[in-house]
């Protein structure tokens, strides 16, 4: 396989494949080269072509999309969508929702000889996970999350790590993270906010949990919350003691957060994105030529289009409702270069004035 060519997943591999001498704990991070700083799994919008955008601007680490086990298993046209890679997407891990450990150990072995690690999800606090009982709603069912995590480390021929998030009491925290690295669970991430608190902006993360649990386990540990420039991320890494650190909104709005030395310094370090200048009309350019390379579905394209230059639709409306407005059939690759050149060129004037 050449470097510029996307994996096609292989077929499931047999229950009972033996793991072998797969990598354990730190030998595990090691061999993905100890990574500080990662993409954090976002849904349909950690796919291929960011992940390769972040990487050039400093990532060391990705997690893919978060990718539901039973429609991977059981739609090929969502597998092919959901998982592309290539061989230097990596390190990487792929993330699985899932409540059955049997259809998850399915999916985890279709992308094992693809990818570093298989994660999964007991993060996520949205409505729909709670109706699909996965996510951060497994943290009502121990024994579920134990069988999941226990079911990969058993069969699966990479390391299985797990996504996580606190409760609102340091002790029931310490007890669910010592019991997902108890099942299996070769690196941990923690993010520190309650399933409750979903919206970022409205509590900070609580890295005092982070740094607690951190100092009880024996597996590497990355922090996730509250990281949205590189210097909140080293701060993050100090307060934390943590090996490593996600970002994941903050990213979407500054692929670049991860690079040293920033693309730019931001005048007020509550409002780290560069609204006043073109910094993310340039990232976008570079990701929409990065997709040219890598055919990527258009809601995810015009989701980081949204994410990237956003505040600037506000003020000019009539490319908003161009994006937001024309069929995907008219969508190409080429008018969104046009598109961001003419916000570009908005924008550069705004400046100068």
């Amino acid at each position: 396989m050449s470097a510029d060519e996307t994996a096609r997943p292989a077929p499931p591999a047999p229950e009972d494949a033996s793991p072998g001498t797969k990598l354990t704990s730190w030998d595990f991070f090691r061999s993905m080269g100890s990574p500080k700083f990662h993409v954090a799994p976002m849904v349909d919008q950690s796919e291929l072509a960011f992940r390769e955008l972040c990487r050039r601007h400093g990532a060391t680490c990705a997690y893919t999309p978060m990718i539901h086990a039973r429609l991977f298993v059981e739609d090929l046209k969502y597998r092919k969508e959901i998982f592309t890679t290539h061989i230097n997407d990596r390190p990487l891990l792929v993330q699985f929702c899932a409540n059955d450990p049997d259809m998850l150990l399915k999916a985890a072995s279709i992308v094992a000889p693809h990818c570093d690690g298989v994660d999964i999800n007991f993060g996520c606090p949205q409505r729909i996970a709670k109706r699909g009982r996965y996510g951060a709603f497994l943290m009502d069912d121990w024994e579920t999350v134990h069988n999941l995590i226990n079911k990969l480390d058993k069969h699966l021929s990479v390391p299985v790590t797990a996504k996580i998030r606190v409760y609102d009491d340091l002790e029931t925290s310490l007890k669910y993270a010592k019991m997902v690295e108890a099942a299996g669970a070769q690196l941990i991430a923690v993010h520190g906010r309650t399933r409750e608190q979903k919206r970022a902006a409205d509590v900070r993360a609580n890295w005092a949990f982070i740094r607690e649990i951190k100092k009880q386990l024996k597996v590497p540990v990355l922090a996730n919350g509250d990281i949205r420039t590189l210097a909140e991320a080293e701060k993050c890494l100090e307060a934390t003691g943590a090996d490593g650190v996600l970002s994941a909104e903050p990213l979407l709005e500054n692929p670049s957060l991860f690079s040293d030395p920033p693309l730019y310094s931001p005048s007020d370090p509550a409002h780290p994105l560069p609204v006043e200048g073109d910094v993310n009309c340039e990232l976008l350019h570079e990701y929409l030529e990065i997709t040219r390379t890598y055919q990527t579905p258009l809601r995810m394209v015009k989701g980081h289009v949204h994410n990237m230059v956003g505040s600037w639709l506000k003020e000019f409306t009539d490319l908003r409702d161009w994006l937001n407005k024309t069929p995907h059939s008219e969508m190409t690759v080429d008018k969104l270069q046009a598109w961001t050149k003419e916000l570009q060129g908005r924008v550069n004037l705004v400046r100068r004035n």
